[in-house]
């Protein structure tokens, strides 16, 4: 549509801005929301703290439907006898014969799932700005797809079931383990099973390290991180395997998502971004 003009009973002329214009103006302000910027750091720690106790509230506040639940974890072990994969109940017998080794699982599972979290992140603020914020998208959408699981499918893990025979190694050999054991039960949605996020942000950092990081031992290590937190959870009893195929699932959502808000996976974006430009002060004219 070609540019019009509007005379004012005045006699004055405006020109009407032309749609084009609009549109590209729009396209600016969507193309600077998708580049990578420097990260600011009391945003981000009220971001993922804010983040963090959102999900925690909103995980929690999903009805826990026992029944359900059950009947769910029934068809997922009736599910993976089929498949030939439901050997769960060995890992779990097996693991907990060695003392000292199912004890370091139960502490592995309570606390590497946020210290190493945590930990990747704050490396990537630090070495890899320019990465960190389409990267944390990848982190936060995975995390939000769960949820719709959770609500979906409750899932009873395999220390829960009816006739499982699996040992819950928390209550058994009395440590700090799960949030879902104990005494702390109470504070935690049992039947959030399904998908498992130990899954879903371990294999997160795990990729991260392994794409990012410059030292072939870590490297390694970040491949080893999400392979033995998936022995750690079946051992454990806290999930199936399938579990942790959901949280492989939720996980390429969460970089599919970015790779279509960003254009690129995160790990090709550029390491470094410049800091933002400060506005030029404004140049005094002197008065004739």
């Amino acid at each position: 549509m070609s540019d019009s003009t509007v005379t004012e009973p005045e006699g004055r002329e405006e020109v009407a801005v032309p749609q084009a214009v609009t549109g590209e103006h729009r396209q600016g302000v969507l193309h600077r929301a998708r580049r990578p910027r420097r990260p600011r750091f009391w945003f981000e720690i009220l971001l993922i703290a804010v983040s963090y106790w959102t999900y925690s509230l909103i995980r929690n506040a999903v009805p826990e439907q026992k029944a359900d639940a059950l009947r769910n974890a029934d068809w997922v072990w009736r599910v993976e006898h089929q498949l030939g994969i439901a050997l769960e109940g060995s890992v779990n017998h097996v693991v907990n014969s060695v003392t000292w080794l199912i004890i370091g699982m139960n502490y592995y599972y309570a606390t590497l799932h946020f210290v190493v979290t945590l930990g990747v992140l704050v490396w990537l603020y630090h070495w890899h700005p320019g990465r960190y914020a389409a990267t944390r998208l990848v982190l936060f959408a995975t995390t939000g797809v769960a949820l719709v699981g959770y609500y979906l499918f409750p899932l009873a893990p395999p220390r829960l079931m009816n006739g499982g025979r699996f040992v819950d190694t928390v209550a058994v050999h009395h440590t700090w383990g799960s949030m879902a054991s104990g005494d702390l039960k109470h504070m935690s949605n049992q039947y959030a099973a399904m998908p498992s996020m130990h899954i879903g942000w371990s294999l997160w950092c795990g990729l991260t390290v392994f794409a990012l990081a410059s030292v072939p031992w870590v490297r390694v290590l970040g491949l080893l991180y999400p392979a033995t937190t998936l022995l750690v959870i079946v051992a454990t009893a806290n999930h199936f395997w399938l579990d942790a195929v959901g949280g492989v699932l939720c996980l390429t959502f969460g970089f599919t998502v970015a790779r279509l808000w960003y254009g690129s996976l995160p790990y090709a974006l550029p390491r470094l971004v410049p800091a933002p430009a400060r506005a030029a002060a404004p140049v005094e004219v002197p008065l004739v």
